[in-house]
């Protein structure tokens, strides 16, 4: 049975996961919209009532596009570490490829690296398996 969905937010179980959302991070300082970012419940029980999220994600993701790869390599992924976002994938769907990073000592390190049909069990959530497949179909069928 698939996770129920609602306006972007798919509770998943221990995980709010949302689509989208506007991260805020240290008082404005900087703020960033992520095109999948996950909370895990003990450290976000409740979803904020405005568009607002002051939360450091547990696991951030990007989909990687012609216009927004740089973007999201050379100016998300430096902020995303400097504010302690354990986890990070980047999925490319031109490539049928994701990469998996998680913070260590402060830098970005490979975890993974998934493309096509594999099945993807990896942090933050390694009790699901992810079939990558299915994701290049859906958008192949787009």
């Amino acid at each position: 049975m698939a996770p129920p969905i609602t306006g972007g937010v798919v509770d998943r179980g221990g995980w709010w996961i949302l689509d989208e959302p506007e991260i805020h991070f240290i008082r404005d300082t900087e703020v960033l919209v992520p095109d999948l970012a996950g909370w895990r419940r003990e450290r976000m029980p409740r979803l904020p009532r405005d568009h607002r999220i002051e939360v450091v994600p547990d696991w951030v993701c990007e989909i990687l596009s012609p216009s927004t790869a740089k973007t999201d390599r050379v100016i998300k992924m430096p902020v995303y570490a400097r504010h302690g976002v354990p986890y990070l994938w980047l999925v490319d769907p031109l490539a049928h490829t994701l990469e998996v990073f998680a913070l260590r000592e402060e830098r970005w390190t490979v975890i993974g690296l998934f493309q096509e049909q594999d099945a993807v069990s990896v942090e933050p959530f390694t009790d699901i398996a992810l079939e990558l497949g299915a994701l290049w179909t859906d958008l192949e069928e787009s």
